[in-house]
């Protein structure tokens, strides 16, 4: 693909704010994928050379809350290979499933989460464990392994649904499960753009120059969801999972 000025004046300032999203509420996906596609790259070197520019932004994004000891490293470790063998089977179950019909099951299921999110007390930032160490590491462990399923089968608002899980169902603090989640999205991320390398899916200059803004806009965005927990988390959230109805509504 020959590329001219406006395929970076395009791309580059929607990974920027993709990067800011996806570092807060995960999600990114839904802005930085279709940006590529609005500057008329071919749909395969699209999905690559984003995977190239989003995996720069994650690893910072991972890094900075790692840094900042926003992270639970029994259920991490464990998640990460949970969630890589979720996503094989989401993979195979592309082949036999018609992803219509989780299409129209996320329709019912996204206003019920949008509600979780918010009511008074759903994303706390300093959560009171009600549940045994053991049994929020076996739950963080299988959550991780659904939601790489579904990452691998349908994928958008990967992230958002974990943390939300995580939060809600795990019992963690919201910026450790935001860690959490960071680590497996980079994982994640690393896995599949080997994959797109190997195969020559990936536009470097346009992906690599991308891979800046998307820098820049997950550390803005990290420090941000640091500084003030939920106030800013809510609302970005509130927006992916709104971003996310509408583009299964344009889908079915």
């Amino acid at each position: 693909m020959e590329l001219n000025w406006l395929n970076f004046i395009i791309v580059c300032p929607l990974v920027f704010l993709a990067g800011f999203v996806d570092s807060i509420a995960g999600g990114g996906g839904l802005i930085s994928l279709p940006a590529y596609l609005l500057a008329g790259v071919n749909p395969k070197l699209a999905i690559g050379t984003n995977k190239l520019s989003s995996s720069f932004g994650t690893f910072f994004s991972t890094a900075r809350y790692c840094k900042n000891g926003h992270f639970d490293l029994a259920i991490a470790i464990p998640s990460v290979f949970v969630a890589i063998i979720g996503s094989y089977i989401g993979a195979r179950l592309v082949l036999i499933t018609d992803e219509k019909i989780l299409s129209m099951l996320l329709l019912f299921i996204l206003p019920i989460v949008v509600f979780f999110v918010f009511r008074k007390g759903s994303l706390e930032e300093n959560i009171v464990v009600k549940i045994t160490r053991k049994r929020q590491i076996i739950l963080g462990v299988l959550v991780s392994g659904v939601i790489g399923m579904y990452d691998r089968f349908y994928g958008p608002g990967t992230g958002t649904f974990l943390v939300l899980a995580y939060v809600g169902l795990v019992k963690m603090d919201l910026l450790k499960a935001m860690g959490n989640t960071k680590i497996i999205n980079l994982s994640s991320n690393l896995a599949a753009l080997c994959a797109f390398m190997l195969n020559g899916n990936i536009i470097y200059l346009l992906g690599l120059t991308a891979a800046i803004f998307s820098i820049a806009g997950n550390l803005v965005g990290s420090s941000l969801a640091m500084k003030n927990g939920s106030r800013v988390v809510k609302p970005v959230i509130i927006v992916v999972l709104v971003l996310l109805f509408v583009k299964i509504c344009f889908r079915i």
